[in-house]
Formats: C-alpha cells, sequence, structure tokens
C-alpha cells in the first residue's frame, strides 16, 4: 500500500475535525455521505474548497491516525 505513488487517502477538515478519508470520497457527489477512516460520516461537498485557514483550524482525528498507522490492510 505505501509502497506505491498512487493516493489511497486524503485528510480533509471537515466539520469537527481533520479526518482522512478514501481518496474516491473526494470525487462523490455533492449531498452524498461519505465516511471517513473513524467513522464520522461528512457531505462530500465538505471535502471540496477547504482553505488553508479550515485545514489549521481543525485538529486531527487520532482515530482516523491510529488507523492508517496500523500495518493492517483496510476492507474493500
Amino acid at each position: 500500500m505505501f509502497g506505491s505513488s498512487k493516493l489511497h487517502y486524503i485528510w480533509r477538515p471537515v466539520t469537527g475535525g481533520r479526518h482522512a478519508f478514501a481518496v474516491e470520497a473526494r470525487d462523490q457527489p455533492s449531498g452524498e455521505l461519505v465516511t471517513a477512516f473513524c467513522g464520522v460520516a461528512a457531505d462530500a461537498a465538505e471535502l471540496r474548497g477547504r482553505t488553508e485557514l479550515d485545514w489549521i483550524r481543525e485538529d486531527t482525528c487520532m482515530d482516523c491516525w491510529r488507523h492508517l498507522a496500523d500495518p493492517q490492510p483496510r476492507p474493500r
């Protein structure tokens, strides 16, 4: 997973924290719920158009962080 240059996940500051989502989540239409690795759901529209200020205002979700740091393969 980490040996290739292909992007597998993205971090996005959504309401309530900076969460990690599968990269495919950013391509979902507005109004579609997407789920972060920690289980938090957000409207796909929240993953687009975020500013640097949004980024620094939100704390990193440590549940997402721990999930990505775990070497277990993620379910598909």
